[in-house]
């Protein structure tokens, strides 16, 4: 029996009957050797971390655009602290752990850059089809990465990098525990955000829903992740009184951080400047840069992988260097 082997066999004797067995997996696209001393999942996680876009994700924005100061959150931060809750959760319900940070840390790796500006400004009628970082992030993992091979993740990973936005479902207990985690992450930290640029203070939280979630980041995600254990069983589960409080404040973030701040003012400049670029590139396609390994049997699709591919920072010098005149010294 060799290190892969033992380590299967460990989980079956600790974990729940209802969590996804590595030796079980569904396989992935093109079958491989397996490894000697790693599971599949954790084989898949490895590929991630190394992977091309997850390191671009240190340079792209979380909710602010371009902030001043080290200790606003990226997209990067995000994954990692989605990962954490994630991992805390199903280690407690005796779940998957390596198949759970696999789906945790790949599931933004198709984001584009300025937060979630580019979600709402590739959208028809102004594109083809809508673009949506949950299907983008599967196509950057599979298609686009290791120069066309992509990383060949397991069906199991794949399904819960899809499925982790509310509109889908995850097949896997692991999966679901990320789609909850994703939100419980990027409630807190965005208004630790929010305080932290004097957008919010803790006082302007409403105060019944302070009562239910804590009147801290730490109670709150202590509070929440400990509902999840709680109410967990057959299915991934959190008590009415708690979700709805999440709801409720993610919609009071949504009111006053998302969308009302003067922090997010500089979205509509984000927005129009992805869409120029798009529309740029739209007429003239012949300056994307060849994507190694990829062909394109239609425009729009190359130009979406090109932009959001792009770091805040890549995004800015790249509009600069199409629409802004450069200094001539003659």
């Amino acid at each position: 029996m060799n290190i892969r082997e033992e380590i299967e066999a460990r989980e079956r004797e600790y974990l729940s009957p209802r969590a996804q067995f590595a030796d079980e997996s569904l396989g992935r696209d093109k079958p491989e050797e397996e490894s000697v001393i790693r599971t599949c999942y954790q084989r898949d996680r490895d590929r991630i971390i190394h992977s091309k876009a997850f390191r671009r994700l240190k340079h792209k924005t979380q909710v602010f655009l371009s902030p001043e100061g080290d200790h606003y959150r990226t997209r990067l931060t995000h994954t990692l602290e989605v990962s954490q809750v994630a991992r805390t959760v199903a280690r407690a319900l005796k779940l998957n752990e390596d198949l759970t940070e696999a789906i945790a840390l790949g599931h933004d790796l198709g984001h584009s850059p300025f937060g979630h500006t580019g979600e709402d400004a590739w959208q028809p009628p102004f594109t083809e089809r809508p673009f949506r970082h949950n299907e983008q992030s599967v196509r950057v993992a599979q298609v686009l990465e290791e120069d066309g091979e992509g990383l060949n993740l397991t069906y199991e990973v794949v399904d819960g990098i899809l499925c982790h936005v509310e509109e889908l479902m995850p097949k896997t207990l692991e999966g679901k525990i990320v789609r909850l985690a994703d939100r419980i992450a990027y409630i807190n930290h965005d208004i630790d955000d929010a305080v932290r640029a004097r957008i919010l203070s803790e006082a302007d939280l409403p105060k019944n829903l302070v009562g239910v979630l804590g009147s801290t980041g730490r109670e709150r995600i202590n509070n929440l992740v400990m509902d999840m254990v709680a109410n967990s069983g057959e299915d991934i589960a959190m008590s009415g009184e708690m979700y709805d409080a999440m709801e409720a404040m993610k919609d009071f973030l949504f009111k006053n951080v998302y969308v009302g701040s003067q922090a997010k003012a500089e979205e509509d400049k984000a927005m129009d400047m992805l869409r120029q670029m798009y529309a740029y590139y739209l007429e003239n396609p012949k300056e994307i840069p060849p994507h190694a390994g990829v062909e394109y049997d239609d425009l729009e699709t190359q130009i979406i992988d090109y932009l959001a591919g792009m770091t805040d920072p890549f995004a800015l010098k790249e509009y600069a260097r199409l629409f802004i005149p450069g200094i001539w010294d003659g």
